[in-house]
């Protein structure tokens, strides 16, 4: 199982950490100790002092792929979910200021929370729209018809390098108003008005 992640994929999140519009997707990935789920909570770690909350829409592969093309991608996944990509910003920062890897700020233990997923088939995958709630206010509103690349395209583009296999995990990337985690926070992720994802900061 591998989880894959596509960085800067709406235009206002690209803006919002002042990075340029990317004109191919941007592909990175996190191991499966990255995985959080059923709920459990996050605990900070201590090498960060600016862990980011990330809220993103997580397809689920079906079946193996390689060379998929995209008129046939929708066929890949049949479940969708939310995902939280925690990032710590200021390792991010740094390593990006010595055009180093971003793994280490990405692909930390726990960094991939998952919730539930659900059919596709219910849901208009071309207009999803889904909110990252912080202590009971909204601090993100994403709607998949603002994604620069389309969950289709994703698909074909990734599989021309990596194969994907059933049971991966593709995060699509996140929109606008990421912001700072603390201990205490609860968050909860939002899709159609369907709660599917909850963690807690310890």
């Amino acid at each position: 199982m591998k989880i894959i992640c596509v960085g800067r994929n709406y235009a206002e999140h690209a803006k919002e950490l002042k990075n340029e519009i990317p004109t191919a997707p941007l592909i990175f990935m996190k191991p499966s100790t990255a995985l959080l789920t059923e709920g459990k909570p996050f605990y900070h770690p201590d090498f960060s002092s600016n862990i980011h909350y990330e809220l993103e829409v997580v397809l689920k592969i079906s079946k193996n792929g390689k060379a998929i093309n995209q008129t046939f991608a929708s066929g890949y996944y049949e479940e969708v979910g939310l995902g939280i990509d925690f990032t710590a910003r200021d390792l991010q920062d740094s390593l990006k200021s010595k055009s180093s890897p971003w793994e280490l700020a990405k692909a930390f233990d726990h960094s991939a929370c998952i919730g539930a997923f659900f059919p596709k088939d219910e849901l208009d995958m071309n207009s999803l729209h889904f909110q990252l709630i912080k202590n009971g206010q909204t601090v993100q509103n994403g709607d998949t018809s603002d994604l620069i690349f389309s969950f289709d395209y994703l698909i074909s583009y990734i599989s021309k390098f990596i194969t994907l296999q059933k049971g991966d995990l593709l995060f699509t990337g996140t929109p606008a108003g990421v912001g700072k985690i603390e201990i205490g926070d609860q968050y909860s992720g939002v899709l159609e008005g369907k709660e599917l994802l909850s963690c807690q900061i310890k």
